[in-house]
């Protein structure tokens, strides 16, 4: 789940057991996200300053439910690992 796109749902239907119950564990255990130094403003901003470069492009994109966010990428990463620099929940403008 570290390095493939599948989600732990998926991979418990692969495995036969409870993709929930997986994903929950992963969270709470295995992914250390409570101890996840960002876990306090991730839901409005991150940053990886690690993924910085020379090169960065920003994009704002709409994600679901008319969520909107401000995405800063590193073009060298080439849309793979450390490709994200930030991500920040936008605002729609005001008419």
């Amino acid at each position: 789940m570290d390095s493939k796109p599948i989600s732990c749902f998926h991979l418990g239907e692969f495995f036969q057991v409870d993709g929930k119950q997986l994903q929950q564990q992963y969270k709470d255990h295995i992914s250390n996200y409570k101890d996840w130094e960002q876990k306090d403003h991730a839901s409005e901003w991150m940053i990886f300053p690690q993924n910085m470069g020379l090169r960065l492009s920003i994009d704002e994109t709409s994600v679901s439910n008319g969520e909107l966010y401000t995405i800063v990428t590193n073009k060298a990463a080439k849309g793979r690992k450390g490709t994200i620099v930030a991500m920040s929940r936008g605002h729609r403008p005001t008419k």
